[in-house]
């Protein structure tokens, strides 16, 4: 079982694990040995989520989950496939479990009156510069 949340865990056999060979630095060991891992879990069709939970993945995932409702993703940074699937299964935790965070209320706030009399202040001077250069210039003699 992965726990994501308190409330949410993930048996194990709903992801599908994948090993490729790695890209980038590494000498010969990139060259022969599997150590990139690709997780693929299916939202769609996992009881462990609710429709709730399915769509706000679904909306919240969109560019990481393809059509068929399939999430991938990667993990190549350690030299060992071990340690790199530790590493997806933490990154897997960590975008569900942000993806399920409730989205925090906005409290909205006024706009004191200090600032506001600042404003003013400042739309008047600008209006009397304006006002100076549509002044004539008087030549006395």
């Amino acid at each position: 079982m992965i726990v994501v949340t308190p409330q949410l865990a993930i048996p194990e056999q709903e992801f599908r694990f994948r090993a490729s060979r790695s890209s980038g630095p590494g000498g010969q060991n990139v060259n022969k040995v599997n150590t990139r891992v690709t997780l693929h879990f299916d939202v769609r069709r996992s009881p462990s989520l609710t429709t709730w939970q399915k769509s706000v993945i679904s909306r919240k995932l969109q560019t990481r989950i393809n059509k068929e409702g399939v999430l991938y993703l990667h993990a190549q940074r350690a030299a060992s496939q071990a340690l790199n699937r530790t590493d997806l299964i933490d990154k897997f935790c960590r975008l569900l479990y942000e993806a399920l965070a409730p989205r925090k209320v906005r409290k909205e706030t006024r706009v004191s009156q200090r600032s506001i009399e600042k404003r003013l202040d400042q739309k008047k001077q600008r209006g009397r510069v304006k006002q100076l250069r549509h002044q004539p210039i008087r030549v006395d003699d």
